[in-house]
């Protein structure tokens, strides 16, 4: 492989085997943004594809990136920024492709006040994003007595009505990705992965009781293929019952046809004073020191403000009871990641009441960065033009100072400091 860049080849000097021109670092950075956004499209068209959702534009625009990232065909740092917008642009369809299946497929989410305690019984407890993958394992699972509990990502199906219909969809266990090497050690019960952000298990431990699909695999565990799950109910069945144990419940499933039939009376609770500003806090969770800096900001948020929030971040503060305003929740859990494309609906139709643009409401996004997706969907902001943007609890490594400058000059992307700090900062506007 050539690299335009350098005059090299991929294994000269100053290249990668993949092509990505190490000489210039903002090209280099562009790059790599790319590619994450990249892998976050694809791995929501992923989703979609399985309940028959397709997308030719969509397929055809990642043939054109990879392309274009790979060979370096014609770049510039210009026509790569707008590569990367047109990026945003494709994942805001591909999320709206998703949300068309999944309702079609499970039906149109309700608000669902989750247990987060067990069940007497066998159990299993199901991890990862793919929705279809439950609805099978339930179908498979309905009277035989296994209980099925869901994990981290998995906590919004219990909104969905083909799926919530199912009694032995009885509750979610456990919090965040990064914790499930302690959880899934405490549950007692089989384990199902169904898509990424699985680790893979300490020695001795839940290694034997792990079972994946779809594109998930992990050394040593059984890897199920189709849609049998034969093999995982009986290893639930050979283990350990789950006591009876209650616990607090979650409130989540806030679609944005949820929210938008509540329209009217928030529209009346901001011009009455009531609702000050609306504050989405959200996005990927990680283990890395300062991502408590999430659980506070969200505890000092004021009483006359509403938190809206999403994906595996809301975890470090969703068991918190944050009361109500005129019977608005003050905590709304729009549900997993591509449920960003709940929170601009909601966004887009609040502006279209005020008659003015998102920017312009008393919304700000404060946002908890991670993985691949969560480059996908901020690309997806940054296309619709939305600023002021808090991201933490630290950039990527693969941003390069030019790069960051753009963001900030562009779109005043601010990295956040302290919860108090940016309250202040935010509120006094």
């Amino acid at each position: 492989m050539f690299c335009n860049q350098c005059e090299q080849t991929a294994k000269g000097t100053g290249c990668t085997i993949s092509g990505v021109c190490g000489k210039n670092e903002d090209i280099q950075s562009m790059q790599e943004i790319l590619l994450y956004g990249l892998k976050g499209i694809a791995a929501y068209a992923y989703h979609a594809r399985k309940l028959g959702g397709i997308d030719p534009e969509v397929d055809g625009f990642m043939h054109e990136a990879l392309f274009n990232t790979i060979t370096n065909a014609n770049f510039n740092l210009d026509s790569h920024i707008k590569l990367a917008l047109k990026c945003g642009a494709m994942n805001l369809k591909v999320m709206e492709l998703l949300d068309k299946c999944n309702t079609e497929t499970f039906g149109i989410p309700v608000p669902a006040h989750v247990e987060t305690g067990t069940r007497a019984g066998h159990g299993i407890l199901v991890t990862g994003h793919d929705y279809g993958d439950l609805l099978n394992l339930l179908k498979q699972t309905e009277g035989t007595g296994i209980n099925i509990y869901t994990h981290s990502e998995m906590l919004p199906a219990h909104s969905y009505p083909k799926l919530a219909k199912y009694k032995h969809l009885v509750g979610n266990y456990g919090g965040p990705w990064q914790l499930q090497k302690k959880e899934f050690a405490t549950f007692p019960g089989a384990v199902l992965s169904t898509t990424n952000c699985v680790l893979i298990p300490p020695d001795n431990t839940y290694l034997d009781r792990l079972f994946t699909t779809g594109p998930t695999g992990i050394p040593g565990a059984v890897h199920i293929e189709g849609s049998d799950y034969s093999a995982i109910i009986e290893k639930a069945k050979s283990l350990p019952k789950l006591p009876d144990s209650p616990g607090k419940k979650l409130l989540t499933g806030f679609h944005h046809t949820s929210v938008l039939g509540l329209a009217g009376k928030i529209i009346e609770a901001v011009k009455a004073g009531k609702i000050r500003h609306f504050f989405l806090i959200g996005g990927c969770d990680g283990a890395k020191a300062g991502r408590n800096y999430y659980t506070e900001f969200a505890e000092k948020v004021p009483k006359d403000c509403v938190i809206l929030t999403l994906a595996c971040g809301k975890y470090r503060f969703n068991h918190m009871d944050f009361g109500d305003i005129d019977g608005i929740p003050r905590l709304i859990d729009l549900g997993q990641c591509n449920n960003a494309y709940s929170a601009i609906q909601i966004a887009v139709a609040l502006a279209g009441a005020f008659n003015c643009g998102v920017n312009d409401l008393p919304l700000s996004l404060v946002l908890s960065w991670f993985e691949q997706k969560a480059v996908a969907i901020l690309l997806t902001l940054l296309n619709l033009g939305i600023k002021n943007i808090r991201i933490g609890p630290s950039l990527p490594a693969f941003i390069s100072p030019n790069v960051l400058n753009v963001l900030v000059e562009k779109f005043n992307i601010t990295p956040i400091t302290t919860p108090d700090a940016d309250l202040k900062a935010i509120l006094k506007k």
